[in-house]
């Protein structure tokens, strides 16, 4: 496998960043974080001293109203655009298409990516969330499984709050890739009055479908198999890495696709001299390849807030409240994506456009699947722009 490959398979499994041929973002970067003191769950259960994460990039008008929020997908965080130091290796993961001049201009918009609740990156010290990691004010100590369940809806909520506080009074856009496009649909009808535009990149539409909702349980299957997991309580003792490592790698190969495997590792062996077909043990390179980097990934990652996040994406159906959405929707599937295809976007397009709503489609083409969301959305960036502008 060459150098090359090796990167950009590191960048999806792992970082989800990614090198861009224009300069990254080049306006400063800081974490800031945003606190509620007391929130009451979709579910109808209590937090105190609910914390996110937050970056923003560009000027909000005087009107208040030039506003873009950008949630993010599941394994990633608010870091959307630029670097925090000049020596970062790489910027925010949808860099090429945020910054001066680009489709998401900061020039003419005020854009605010947040973190999400129960975000997986709790060991990251530029994330800030509350999940089942975090401290329980009533106990002193971790929640654990007895963290609340939390919707994305949960977190729109809370994002809502915090985008009040910094004076917005509407949303010209929210954008987002695969969790981030559920979010940015549950905003839409959380808020009709207050979104006016979605770019909805790699989602499912209105809803999950149930064939994703056994996925993500799959996703999730190897921690709860690790007896190091241990119900969840596992805080000040071994946690369960090597479980998080097999379902990082399961999320990966999930979410990319034939085109990309083939390319990327053919039939290359991990060591050209041990032939798999002579041991059980002996690997080929993508096998390899993807148990290496979940693993040097499984040590960030909080395993707890890993099946939470599964179980905000599995709750996610809009019904009825989809015949309340006023914004105009920009459906971005990606060709080969294999957990949401593109005749989801189409048919939610289709479903949308019936009920009296402006729906466009426009397709992400390449073989990388799911991941060309994240790593390839600059392909669609004049679509986004245009949609932006209208």
């Amino acid at each position: 496998m060459t150098r090359s490959s090796i990167g950009a398979w590191l960048a999806a499994a792992a970082a989800l960043c990614f090198a861009s041929t224009a300069p990254a973002y080049d306006g400063p970067v800081e974490k800031k974080v945003f606190t509620l003191p007391t929130y009451t769950t979709v579910a109808g259960k209590p937090l105190r001293n609910v914390r996110v994460g937050y970056e923003t990039y560009g000027k909000l008008n005087a009107a208040g109203d030039n506003a873009i929020f950008v949630p993010h997908f599941f394994t990633g965080s608010s870091h959307a655009a630029g670097k925090y130091k000049p020596t970062d290796a790489a910027p925010g993961y949808w860099d090429p298409i945020i910054g001066a001049g680009r489709p998401i201009d900061t020039d003419k918009y005020f854009v605010v990516s947040a973190d999400a609740l129960a975000n997986l990156g709790t060991k990251d010290p530029n994330v800030t969330t509350t999940g089942p990691a975090s401290v329980n004010p009533d106990t002193g100590k971790p929640y654990g499984m007895a963290f609340p369940v939390v919707s994305y809806r949960d977190s729109v909520q809370v994002h809502k709050a915090l985008v009040d506080s910094l004076g917005v009074k509407k949303l010209h856009a929210v954008a987002g890739a695969s969790g981030g496009s559920i979010q940015a649909m549950e905003w839409a009808a959380a808020y009709p009055d207050f979104v006016e535009r979605v770019v909805h990149v790699i989602g499912p539409g209105f809803d999950i479908t149930p064939y994703v909702i056994e996925m993500l349980d799959v996703w999730s299957l190897p921690i709860r198999l690790d007896p190091k997991w241990n119900n969840g309580d596992y805080y000040g003792k071994d946690e369960p890495v090597a479980g998080t490592a097999q379902a990082l790698k399961i999320i990966t190969i999930t979410a990319r696709a034939h085109g990309w495997a083939e390319k990327t590792f053919g039939y290359k062996w991990a060591d050209p001299a041990k032939n798999p077909g002579v041991e059980v043990a002996n690997a080929f390179a993508i096998e390899d390849a993807l148990q290496k980097a979940g693993s040097a990934r499984a040590a960030s990652i909080d395993a707890n807030s890993l099946l939470y996040t599964a179980k905000a994406n599995q709750l996610y159906n809009l019904g009825d409240d989809v015949k309340k959405i006023k914004a105009k929707i920009l459906f971005v599937p990606a060709e080969s994506d294999l957990i949401f295809p593109p005749e989801l976007s189409m048919r939610a397009a289709e479903r949308y456009k019936a009920q009296g709503g402006v729906a466009e489609v426009a397709i992400i083409e390449g073989d990388g699947g799911h991941l060309d969301g994240v790593t390839s959305v600059a392909k669609q960036g004049e679509a986004i722009r245009a949609f932006l502008a209208k």
